[in-house]
Formats: structure tokens, sequence, C-alpha cells
């Protein structure tokens, strides 16, 4: 019998009212922005395990820590330092790196036990390799911790194969080399001579910067006049044509706060530099340093750098760097990477210097002195006179900071390491790609748009559990990134093109390394030179422009003719789950039921799914809409039916290919019928023990409303004022006997000649 008020069956009302039951009970899903607080969102993410990015894991048993990477000149071999070892990998082959050879290096055992006596961590006493460094077409320089005793050696080549290191040829690696294997430190090799920054001591209280090997003097800081602060941490060394630079991070001098402020600084020494010949004996004469600053405008600044690089460029070098904060905002780190111009880091080397008014204890900024030449600090090639000298003795720091261009900022994520490229696009534009290692093991790919702002392609898991990026090193010959890590070395290809099934999808991931075949109708690796039927927009990701021609696998224009059709058929009053791919995180999603949206009444959206109560008229078209960069397409087509009642097929729709699909569903008064996929049956228990219970709870109600009105029937008007001391009845057969106790007065009768009794016994 049909329900002439609603126009519904027992069983469709019913089915209707546990649909929306059910949609009380589901959890409210997270939305998540494109640009929201948590700043540029991954537009694929990947995690470990996923065989569409393919890794190759090159491990050695009883080996770990590998932590130094170097690439050969040619591009075919790696040498990894990893704890007491040194590897010779070739990467020629894609696949995993196959080991050429590898030589052992540990501390002598009479180090060992002097370290554990001074340590009590005895898992640092062994030889860490931190520099490793080629020399020459037949030699490598390495450095190592060495048990806290520090040590260096030359390592000759054959055929890009490690020969055996003699003890003979090892000597002591003081500053060049740090003693923990826990503190920062930097090198760099330039015609013939090793760069150091690093810590000088046992106790990592004494930073210094050094100059070895090579015929020059060996030159390092000064350490009284306190160029460096006893906590500088050094993170990179970047030759240039006349000078090295070096990023370090310390506590800044000139400011005064009640917390110690750290800051980021670039230090600059000439190659020509030969120290002083009265002062500054064995010393830096043309040492000078600045600060850096990477900041948003109105937000406190990013201060704290962890790596830097250059990437080489004939008209404006820039050094990319990644910064932290040390303020936690909300309870996470932040992360921002910014861009320095060389230009601008060498126009505050040449401005005003700022030194300390020892009268006032202020720092003042102070003009080079006309009676001295050359200028303090400068490459000249002329001896510093001592008047020059002692100025630099105390105005080694710059005035005007280096500002950086930020080029991406990200919260609730702390970059260690990052590799940045070049990459020619279609359009014959250089565009700059960044790959950033995280302290949990992931791998962010960030691409650098014209607007020097980034956004980030992917999102790769390294390791399953987290774990620090120790190191990264490209190959662009081998179209590879390599990481070290703890357990290993990972190799990863630049990019996986074929992950994108159409030009919509290719042309919108803005990768530079993947253009858009028609001819094969795949998303292809960009190659050396390509065809000019290629397609790629990397600087607006507009497939309406670029997927113009050709054979594309979606259309342009936003219309509800599909590319193919999922059919699903269903029972009467059953809630069908239609998921939607999520192509991209930067999109956002929507469904539409033919030319319409969906029916509020009898569908919801729960995590991008679509839940649908299938009733009558709900069966026809169903499309997952999705909408980035403006664009609109729809990335997956439902043709829901009724197996009971057919409908009609729709003539607008003749000729797209089908494929039948089953999906989750929960049949109403039925039993249930589900697919391997996701069901919502616990749900629908759930829903079904909550309805028995409110049933229940009627029902004791309505049987206990008579027994109520009973009651109520029996009392007795005038019982129910009660003196003081007076008991309430304990039954109802006492309550009604309470009239035959009133005791009466023989004054008191009524108009039958009955007494009236006035007290109450």
């Amino acid at each position: 019998m049909a329900l002439p008020a609603l126009g519904l069956d027992p069983w469709s009302l019913l089915g209707l009212f546990l649909f929306h039951l059910l949609l009380l009970l589901l959890p409210m899903p997270t939305t998540t922005t494109g640009e929201g607080g948590q700043g540029p969102v991954p537009r694929v993410r990947y995690y470990a395990g996923d065989g569409r990015r393919a890794l190759s894991l090159f491990h050695q048993k009883n080996l770990q820590d590998f932590d130094t990477l170097l690439l050969s000149g040619d591009g075919d071999t790696l040498y990894v330092g990893a704890r007491e070892a040194i590897l010779a990998l070739n990467i020629q082959d894609p696949g995993v790196p196959k080991l050429k050879n590898m030589i052992s290096w540990p501390a002598s055992d009479k180090k060992k036990s002097e370290c554990a006596f001074k340590k009590s961590n005895e898992t640092q006493c062994f030889n860490f390799i931190r520099v490793l460094v080629s020399f020459n077409a037949t030699h490598l320089y390495a450095c190592g911790t060495f048990a806290f005793s520090p040590a260096c050696t030359f390592i000759e080549l054959q055929n890009s194969s490690l020969l055996p290191i003699l003890e003979d040829k090892v000597v002591e690696g003081k500053g060049q080399s740090p003693f923990d294997p826990a503190h920062k430190h930097t090198a760099v090799l330039v015609d013939g001579m090793l760069y150091s920054g690093t810590m000088n001591n046992f106790l990592g209280s004494e930073p210094i910067l050094i100059r070895t090997l090579g015929s020059p003097p060996v030159l390092k800081t000064d350490n009284y006049l306190r160029w460096l602060q006893s906590d500088a941490s050094f993170v990179a060394a970047i030759p240039s044509t006349q000078v090295v630079y070096f990023f370090f991070e310390e506590t800044a001098s000139e400011f005064e706060f009640f917390d110690k402020l750290r800051t980021s600084r670039v230090a600059r020494v000439c190659k020509n530099d030969r120290g002083g010949e009265k002062l500054l004996q064995k010393k830096w004469t043309t040492f000078l340093k600045a600060q850096l600053l990477c900041s948003q405008r109105d937000q406190l600044p990013f201060n704290l750098i962890r790596h830097a690089v250059l990437l080489p460029d004939s008209t404006d070098p820039h050094v990319y760097a990644v910064f932290t904060s040390q303020w936690q905002i909300g309870g996470t780190r932040s992360s921002a990477v910014c861009a320095f111009s060389l230009k601008d880091i060498k126009r505050v080397f040449e401005g005003n210097y700022k030194a300390l008014n020892k009268e006032t204890s202020r720092w003042t900024s102070h003009e080079v002195p006309d009676d001295i030449s050359p200028r303090p600090g400068s490459c000249s090639v002329s001896p510093s006179s001592d008047k020059a000298l002692t100025f630099m003795k105390d105005h080694f720091l710059m005035d005007e900071q280096v500002v950086g261009t930020p080029l991406l900022v990200k919260s609730g994520v702390e970059y260690t390491r990052l590799a940045v490229e070049a990459v020619r696009g279609l359009d014959g534009n250089s565009h700059v790609v960044m790959y950033l290692g995280t302290t949990t093991g992931f791998l962010h790919k960030a691409v650098v748009r014209g607007d020097s702002r980034a956004h980030l392609v992917e999102e790769i898991q390294l390791f399953p559990d987290p774990e620090p990026v120790r190191n990264l090193q490209l190959a662009p010959t081998q179209g590879a990134l390599f990481a070290g890590f703890s357990g290993g070395v990972l190799r990863i290809p630049r990019a996986n093109c074929s992950v994108y099934g159409s030009c919509v999808d290719c042309v919108l991931a803005q990768d530079p390394h993947c253009a858009w075949d028609p001819e094969s109708g795949t998303c292809r690796l960009l190659p050396t030179s390509s065809p000019k039927s290629w397609r790629q927009d990397l600087e607006r990701g507009n497939p309406q422009w670029a997927c113009a021609s050709g054979h594309i696998a979606r259309s342009l224009r936003p219309q509800s003719r599909p590319q193919i059709i999922k059919e699903v058929l269903a029972v009467p009053n059953s809630i069908l789950e239609l998921p939607c791919p999520r192509l991209s995180a930067r999109a956002s999603y929507r469904w539409s039921h033919g030319a319409a949206p969906v029916p509020k009444a009898s569908s919801m959206v729960y995590n991008g799914s679509l839940l649908l109560l299938l009733r009558d008229g709900a069966g026809g078209l169903y499309q997952c809409w999705a909408t980035e960069n403006g664009f609109s397409y729809p990335v997956v087509s439902y043709w829901v039916d009724n197996q009971d009642q057919p409908l009609a097929p729709d003539p607008a729709l003749a000729g797209i290919p089908r494929e039948r699909v089953e999906a989750p569903l929960t049949r109403i008064g039925g039993g249930a019928a589900m697919a391997p996929q996701r069901s919502y049956w616990p749900h629908f228990l759930t829903v079904t023990v909550l309805l028995a219970l409110v049933l229940s709870g009627a029902l004791i109600t309505l049987l206990a409303s008579p027994l109520g009105a009973l009651r109520a029937r029996g009392k007795v008007q005038g019982c129910e004022t009660k003196t003081p001391g007076e008991k309430a009845p304990l039954s109802r057969e006492q309550h009604l006997q309470l009239p035959k106790e009133r005791r009466t007065s023989a004054n008191d009768v009524d108009a039958d000649n009955n007494h009236l009794g006035t007290e109450v016994a």
C-alpha cells in the first residue's frame, strides 16, 4: 500500500529515512585548499612502494650512514662516503646502481678506545666520511671524523675504481673535517686548494674557515678577533670568479635581545689572499661577512639556513638556499626557499661596514676612510697596508643585508637538502626545477614560474619509516637524482611522465620534463630535440590552448559528453558509492547529474565519492568534474541504472564506449551485496541498531502512558496538602482508605445532616 501523502511505498520511505540517518552518522570530511596556510600543495603524491614512481635502492650489508655523494666527471660513476667505507657505484644503466668496488677506511682500535673513554655515545666512535672531492683525474681527496680525531687521505683511481688506502698516506685532518659527526660542515676544492668550514676542536666551540692543500700558504680565521661566533654552523661553500663564498648560521652579535637571535650569513674570502706580513700573519686579510635575509612581508624571517647550492647562469647566476625559523608558529616548523643573486651579494660586499662602538656598545655604519687604499677586504693584487689590516680587524661585518627572493614557503615541513637544475622547455625558455628533501624522508619537486613563485609538481615518500634525507646528488646525463640516507642510496628518476594519461593531465602538471606527444597519444619525457607538434604550457598550464589540436583524451570545453562510461546496475533503494579519482590535489571537484547538479535529498559527497540512494528517477548519467587553472573536465562518468526498470538509452551518449563495473552498495530491506571495494555496510548496521533502539524507546513510552493515567485518576482531591509530620501513603490501598480515618466534630454538619471533619488524623 502506497502512502498517498508522500507518494512513497513503505520500503522507499524506510530507505530514505535510513539514508539521511546514515549521513548524520558519517564523520565530516576534512577539506583542503590548494594555496592555504600550508603553502603550495603537491599536485600528485606517491607513497612508499607506489609502482607509479619506482625507486631503485642500493644497500650493502653491514654498511650504513651513506652521507657523502660525489659524481664523477663523466657522470657514469657515483662515489659514496659511508661509515668507515667508500664505494664506487656504476650508474650508467637504469635501475639499481651496481657496485664497482668498495674500500674500507676504519678508525684504528686505539682511536676508538680513546673516543669511547671521552664520549658517552660510543656509536659516534667510528670514521664517518665527511669530505669527498675530486682532486684530479686520478685521485680523490677524502676526510673523516676518525673517532673524534679527524684524518684525511688521497685515494687513487684506476678506471674509476678505488684503490686501497695506505696507512702512511693518512694525515691529520683537523680543520678540514669535524670531530663530531653531528656537526655541520662544508668543503670545496678550487684550483687544487681545499676551502673548509667546520669545527676545529673536540668540544665543537671553535669554528674555522681554512684553506689547505696547494702551494699558497695555509690561511684561517682569527679566533681571538671573534670573526665567527662560537656556535657557527656551516652548510655550503660556493666558488665564484675571484672569491669563495661560505654560507652558515650563527648567533647575531649585532642584535641585543632577551633571547639569543640566530641569523644566516654569507662570508667571503679571496682566492689570491696570501695573508698579512706583519699583521694577520697566516690569517685571512679579505674575510668579510654579511647577513642573509629570507622573509615574507609582515612575517617573521626565516633565519636558519639549512643548505645552499649555486645554479650557474651566463647572465645572472643565483644561489638557492633552504631556510627554516627558530620560532615555531602553531607548534610546527616552516620552511622557505629563497634565491640570492650573486650580483646582489657582490654589491653588498662593496658597501659600507658595520662596527661596534665600544663607548656606546652600539653598532654603527662606517664608510671606507679616504686614506686607505686599496679597499679593505678587496681582492687587490697589491698587498694591503697595515692601516687597512688594522681597519679589517674590527670591520668585518657589512652594514647592508643581502635580501633574497622567496620562491616557496611551506609550513609543517622542514627541508634539509636541495638540488637545483635548469630545464629548457618547448617554449625555449629555461625553467628552474628544485628537488627538496625533508626531515621525514619526503622529496618535493618544485618548478619556479616566471612570476618567481614555485608550485609543487609532486611529493614522493622515499622511506617507509620517517628519517631525514642526508644528501642529494643530481646526475643529469642519467636523468636521475640520487638520495643518500642511513640505509643506502636511492635512485629516483627525475620524472615519470607516463602517469599522466591525457593531454589535459600532462599540461596541467606543468612539469618541464614532460610534454604531450599527439602522435602516440602519450605524455613523454622531453628529449634534447623534440618535435614541434609536442604540447606543453609551463607558464599558464592551460590545456584549452595547449591541447587545441591533435589527439586528446578529454574535452576542451566543459561539456557532458564523456570519453568512456562506467555502467552500474543496482536494485531499488540501494545506497551506492561512486568513487571519483583524485588526479590532482590542486583541483576542486564537483558532481553532476546529467546537465543539473546532483539531487541533495538522495545524495551526498563524502571524501570525494558520491553516496547515492537509488530511487525512482535517480538513475542516469553521473559525472565527477575537476576544475584546475580555470579549466574544467570530467574525471569519471557513471551510468546508474535500475536493474528492475532499466532506463531508455540516451541518444546523446550513443557511440561512447561502456564498461560494466560494480559499485559498493547497501540494499535496504533485502540483505546486502558488496563489491571488493570499500562498503558502508557497517554504517548501515549502526543505523539499524539505532533505529531499533529508537522504536523500542517509543514503544516503552506508549505502554507506560496508560499506567500513568490510572495513577493520576486514583489520586484523591484534598490529599495533596499534608502536615509536616505526616508520612506519605505506602500503597494505593492505603491511599484509598484515608477518608475513613477522618475525625469529625458534633457541630460540623452539612445540609444533609452529615458530620464534616476539620482535621486529618
